[in-house]
């Protein structure tokens, strides 16, 4: 032991220092505590000023004090040592949680030891990923009311399942049904799937909210749209508000023109995906947020990483909380490499040329993506009420079809040539427009990065 005794025992009880008296029958409440939190010492004799007042040291007492340590479900291996007249126990943090003692489920909460009620044990169970949600087979929700048979046809055409086994069967291979009795229901995952969800209160929460902001906070909301489809067009869906809300620019590649987002789009993918993969489906009181403000885009899921995942480990090791889901995606080809999506979103970055995403977790996991200082000053025009109503128009017609000619903003505007030339030339002084070409067949474009 690093610490002297003295010095543990001056600074009292915490979240892995406990002192017991003597060794009665709760210290396998205590033992349990700490096994299903991250590991603690018990100091038996020590009173709670943690003075010294000494216990029987003898083989036959350690022997009873191990006797009621097995009676902790799983077993667990727990040290002990004899300092001075003082019997430590060590409890490493259990690797088989949740962990029981005759007296029920204890979790260490502070300095205390706290008992589990019904609610704490099932909330207790999901973060340890003993329930996982998309597994749990759904007696409410038989497959033969509310299916999505286009949902169901899109998906096993794009995964390239055979029929031949038949619905059911697919269903049950594919973890999205099992039964409940003689009844075919769904799993959470295949309600996510395959069912219509859209005007269903139930996997309300399971939804995407898409909103594009006026500036760098949520004060003024310039579009917004929720999605309630299965998870599958959900995904997809959020993917079109981005790219209808995010510049676009061109390169002439072998005489054929490409689209270049301003944000990689298989990175904006993979962040998405993960989070609708990844998200706590138990937590109902939040959705995903896709967010376009002006210096940057967020993709917020709720329920932070899975346990184990660390900042220092964070993207080198995969743990899945919803391992249904991820195949489902998998199997599509949404994820290309289970486990792979945080170093994918890098590397696309990287070869975009822009800045590599930010990530936070805490109670929510954040993907942040960093906009280009020039993509901020078109929005700014756009949105601001500066610019001319024409002005606006222009910009935002570039913003959604990419280029235009004098003649299809004379259209547009209902205004003659010149007098578009002359909006142009100005948007093109000010940077707000490029224009590509010198002759009649010349078009514009929004700035180029």
């Amino acid at each position: 032991m690093l610490e002297t005794l003295e010095t543990i025992l001056s600074e009292g009880e915490s979240y892995t220092v406990e002192f017991k008296e003597s060794p009665d029958k709760d210290i396998s409440s205590e033992v349990c505590a700490f096994a299903n939190a991250s590991g603690g010492r018990i100091f038996v004799g020590v009173n709670d000023n943690g003075h010294i007042v000494g216990t029987d040291t003898s083989n036959v007492a350690r022997s009873r004090i191990q006797d009621t340590i097995n009676k902790v479900e799983p077993r667990l291996k727990v040290s002990l040592e004899v300092l001075d007249r003082v019997i430590v126990l060590t409890i490493p943090e259990g690797t088989q949680k949740p962990y029981s003692c005759p007296a029920g489920f204890f979790l260490r909460s502070g300095p205390n030891s706290q008992k589990l009620d019904r609610d704490s044990i099932i909330e207790f169970f999901q973060g340890e990923g003993r329930i996982r949600y998309d597994e749990i087979v759904r007696e409410d929700l038989p497959i033969a009311e509310q299916f999505n048979e286009t949902a169901y046809k899109r998906y096993i055409k794009t995964a390239k399942i055979s029929e031949v086994l038949g619905r059911d069967t697919i269903l049950k291979n594919l973890n999205c049904a099992g039964l409940s009795g003689n009844e075919l229901n769904f799993t959470n995952a295949g309600a996510l799937f395959f069912r219509k969800n859209d005007e269903d209160v139930l996997f309300r929460h399971a939804g995407i909210v898409c909103a594009l902001y006026k500036g760098t906070d949520k004060s003024y909301i310039l579009d917004a749209k929720e999605l309630n489809d299965d998870i599958v067009s959900n995904v997809d869906d959020a993917m079109v508000f981005l790219k209808k809300h995010l510049r676009l620019s061109y390169a002439i590649e072998s005489l054929q023109r490409t689209n270049i987002l301003e944000l990689p789009e298989a990175a904006l993918r993979e962040a998405v995906v993960n989070a609708v993969c990844h998200r706590d489906y138990f937590e109902k009181g939040a959705r995903v947020m896709v967010e376009i403000y002006d210096d940057r885009v967020d993709i917020v899921s709720p329920g932070g990483v899975c346990k184990g995942i660390t900042r220092e480990n964070f993207g080198t090791i995969s743990i899945t909380r919803n391992s249904v889901l991820a195949s489902m995606f998998y199997r599509i080809g949404y994820i290309e490499q289970m486990g792979t999506g945080i170093m994918r979103m890098k590397m696309a970055t990287r070869e975009a040329k822009v800045a590599e995403p930010e990530f936070e977790f805490t109670g929510f996991f954040k993907v942040t993506f960093k906009r280009n200082a020039s993509v901020q000053a078109n929005n700014k025009r756009i949105a601001s009420g500066k610019q001319a109503n024409n002005e606006r128009i222009i910009l935002s017609h570039l913003n959604e079809k990419g280029q235009a000619t004098v003649a299809d903003f004379a259209e547009i505007l209902n205004l003659s040539e010149a007098r578009v030339r002359a909006i142009l030339s100005v948007m093109v002084k000010e940077g707000a427009i490029d224009k590509v070409g010198k002759t009649k067949s010349s078009y514009y474009v929004l700035k180029q990065q």
